[in-house]
């Protein structure tokens, strides 16, 4: 048997080497680093090898390069997001983990029905609180259901509330009443509640980048709970929260509960008088903005149903009206305006940005196109869309969505504006061309997310308007497309895109036609900026047809004109009161092209930078 020898251990040798000193030290670094830049300017083909000696083996070398332009792919984050210090970082990581954290004792998933709910300790918590709210405002009360009447049905809503990057910051459980079994005369009476239009909010949003204040926003808790009823009205109890003692009663409304007709009309009857008593002045167009002036100071307050957005030019007329609305309504305080009605607002250094980048994500994502390989255009110039009787029928209710989903997207995108309208005309029978189409305009909108109106502090505030029509561009019936936009400075407040009703003979009546539409939305914008104190006069309306402008300035041509519509002719009074006043615009230079036809690349990006739209940092 063989013997296995004992291991040795030993201590390898240890040379001393002398200390270097600082001075000696740096001199070899530098003298290593110059080597080394020399080293790889030349390259392994010029290296001059005549004086190695043969059979000695030379261990291969490694060059090491470095490449200026990093590969996009192998990119961590958000490539197209600004750049941010390490402190910067730090904060919004500690935020990203708290919101985590938070969220985690949330529900991430919205029940359909009251049943599933009640398994969930925050929803049963989030419909426990609405209750409660009910309680506070003395909502109702538990009676006998007297003959003759009959009692309204409820329901239980449950929505996760996300934040602005898609966070669950809240479990919002509402009970609403079936409404749709209300009968008009018995149930309720007048309904009509008036609602902010989106080109209002822009033009609020204009305004204040103009005067360089704040814009802040409030939301009302259970704001339809503040209404007062004057009908006769009995629900049943909500699911889930019967009265064990008294199971066949019913509600008796002394207030206006969610899904009721008369409601929204209830609550701004509500606010609205609470305003006025309190020093505010309605606004003569919009009925829901108000206004409140000191001395050379103003405060705007836009209401949309339950949420509100107001600034001043004098920060203690802003913590004066939260002080004011918070003695009689429930309020949440968020701060400075950065999400309203679905548009992202960044309120900036030098200017205000207008976008639904947020919003963009999601439908690319909802109809499976975020991967798509992105378009330069929105629509193609060189293939028309038709009615295509031979083509593929696609799913109707896909294509509605899809195009619903777009035209919400043109609050802030105008950019889509008309290549959306004109496959919005094939939602009765669409076909496989058409949904090609609608997939170009997401594919467009997967290469430019976060592309928005930008409204500079720096700009004027003057009133200019650019009227344009496509003669004959609807290849179906030829109709006239008809397209206009309206500035105020550098900031587009509101624009159009529509068919016209009629079949123009010629260019001038189309151009004419759509020139008196333009003046119309001037006159709206103009009486809608005497509530902020601002009067606009002899504002110019841009045309680039030369007969067009004729036939306003010069009457006697009327009478060869019969054939138009003697509605349109309005643009003519007001021409001659002064109101607007046309003017030659050359046709590169028409802005409202962008509403009227498609374009190739160049055309398109310069007419898209030219009305104010730029991309996100």
């Amino acid at each position: 048997m063989p013997t296995r020898e004992p291991i040795e251990f030993c201590e390898k040798e240890t040379t001393s080497e002398p200390i270097q000193s600082e001075e000696e030290r740096k001199e070899d670094e530098s003298s290593v680093h110059k080597e080394l830049e020399v080293a790889e300017l030349i390259p392994f083909a010029d290296l001059n090898d005549s004086n190695l000696e043969e059979g000695i083996h030379e261990e291969p070398s490694f060059q090491t390069r470095t490449q200026k332009n990093h590969p996009p792919e192998l990119v961590i984050g958000d490539i197209s997001s600004s750049i941010i210090t390490r402190k910067q970082s730090r904060l919004q990581e500690l935020q990203d983990q708290q919101h985590t954290v938070f969220s985690c004792f949330l529900s991430q998933i919205e029940p359909k029905k009251s049943y599933d709910a009640m398994k969930d300790s925050s929803w049963i918590e989030a419909m426990q609180e609405e209750l409660l709210q009910f309680k506070l405002q003395d909502v109702w009360d538990l009676v006998d259901l007297p003959k003759g009447h009959r009692a309204i049905g409820t329901k239980w809503i449950f929505r996760n509330k996300k934040d602005e990057r898609g966070i669950v910051i809240r479990n919002k459980a509402r009970l609403v009443a079936q409404g749709y079994t209300q009968e008009e005369g018995i149930d309720y009476d007048e309904v009509f509640a008036p609602v902010a239009r989106v080109e209002a909010i822009r033009m609020f949003l204009a305004y204040a980048s103009y005067m360089k204040f704040k814009v802040y926003q409030m939301d009302v808790n259970c704001a339809f709970l503040y209404g007062t009823i004057d009908e006769e009205v009995y629900v049943c109890q909500p699911p889930g929260f019967e009265n064990p003692t008294y199971p066949d009663r019913v509600y008796k409304l002394n207030k206006a509960l969610y899904g009721l007709h008369q409601a929204p009309r209830a609550w701004y009857d509500t606010l609205s008088t609470y305003l006025l008593e309190n020093g505010f002045e309605r606004g003569i167009i919009d009925k829901t903005l108000f206004i409140k002036r000191s001395k050379r100071d103003i405060l705007l307050v836009q209401i949309y149903v339950d949420d509100i957005i107001f600034g001043s030019t004098k920060d203690q007329m802003c913590r004066d009206f939260e002080e004011l609305m918070h003695k009689s309504f429930k309020m949440s305080s968020m701060g400075e305006l950065t999400f309203f009605l679905g548009l992202q607002v960044k309120q900036q250094s030098d200017g205000i940005f207008i976008s639904q980048s947020k919003y963009v994500q999601d439908i690319l994502e909802k109809y499976g196109l975020k991967d798509s390989k992105p378009a330069s255009t929105p629509m193609e110039t060189h293939k028309q869309i038709t009615v295509d009787l031979e083509g593929e029928d696609v799913d109707v209710h896909l294509y509605r969505s899809m195009i619903g989903s777009l035209m919400y997207l043109t609050a802030s995108r105008l950019d889509i504006m008309f290549p959306v309208c004109v496959c919005a005309i094939f939602q009765v029978k669409p076909k496989q061309s058409h949904l090609q189409a609608v997939k170009r305009i997401f594919r467009y909108l997967r290469g430019q997310p976060r592309l928005g109106l930008w409204y500079p502090y720096d700009s004027s505030f003057d009133l200019i308007a650019y009227s344009d029509s496509d003669l004959g561009g609807a290849n179906m019936d030829r109709k006239s497309t008809s397209g206009g936009c309206q500035l105020l400075g550098a900031r587009l407040v509101s624009w159009q895109c529509k068919k016209q009703t009629t079949v123009s003979l010629s260019t001038t009546e189309a151009e004419y036609i759509v020139a008196a539409s333009c003046c119309s939305q001037v006159l709206w914008i103009q009486n809608q900026m005497l509530d902020y104190g601002v009067t606009f006069l002899h504002t110019p309306i841009f045309i680039d047809n030369i007969s067009a402008i004729s036939i306003v300035n010069n009457p006697v041509k009327h009478s060869k004109t019969k054939h138009i519509e003697i509605r349109y002719h309005f643009i003519r009074d007001c021409n001659e009161k002064k109101l607007i006043q046309v003017a030659k615009v050359h046709t590169d230079n028409q802005f409202a092209d962008l509403f009227t036809k498609a374009f190739d690349v160049g055309r398109f990006t310069f007419l898209v930078s030219s009305v104010g739209m730029i991309n996100s940092e």
